[in-house]
């Protein structure tokens, strides 16, 4: 299969993914926040540090896989451009500091996330 199809089929199944992990996230959810941006960005963060490190240390992934699972999967699981776009929606409902929070906690938990995956690699292998 080629890399493209690869990485295009990949994404189908991470946007499917993000979508329906959004709407449980918004049926469930009781706080203002888009709290299933955050779970996405945050648990894709975590699954593209684990996956990169886990190739880069080990020979168990190949090349084709990880571009499947990372530029695929998971590029169209986490929502940068979704999480821009909720962001300046709170600003501009002048909810100024649900938008920070938005912020802070996107950035930080996507971070922490990518650590957190590269560190659980650490400790298995």
């Amino acid at each position: 299969m080629s890399k493209v199809l690869m990485v295009g089929a990949g994404g189908f199944i991470g946007a499917i993914l993000r979508y329906s992990v959004s709407l449980y996230m918004a049926k469930i959810s009781q706080f203002d926040i888009p709290l299933g941006t955050l779970l996405v960005n945050a648990l894709g963060g975590f699954l593209i540090g684990t996956i990169m490190e886990f190739s880069i240390s080990t020979e168990l992934i190949s090349p084709e896989l990880r571009l499947f699972l990372t530029t695929g999967i998971f590029g169209g699981f986490t929502t940068f451009s979704t999480f821009s776009y909720e962001t300046v929606a709170l600003l501009s409902d002048r909810a100024y500091m649900l938008g920070f929070l938005n912020v802070v906690l996107n950035l930080f938990l996507s971070i922490f996330g990518v650590v957190l995956g590269r560190l659980v690699v650490y400790i298995v292998i």
